[in-house]
């Protein structure tokens, strides 16, 4: 066995242990008021808004985000 150990067989290595499929239950979010950017509408977001850095509600996001 080299430095590192065999790499073959047993449970494997990296991310890929698990349940499988990529949904995750972190429990329920803590949402923050906030300001949307651009229609001045009151949105709730689940992060904690930085001054200075816009914030989008949803329906902005989505008219925001680029389509391929």
């Amino acid at each position: 066995m080299g430095e590192f150990g065999d790499r073959r067989g047993g449970s494997g290595g990296g991310f890929r242990g698990g349940s499988g499929g990529g949904g995750r239950d972190f429990g329920p979010r803590e949402m923050h008021k906030a300001t949307c950017s651009d229609c001045g509408a009151e949105c709730e977001v689940p992060f904690k808004p930085t001054e200075g850095k816009p914030v989008y509600c949803r329906e902005c996001y989505r008219n925001r985000k680029p389509r391929f």
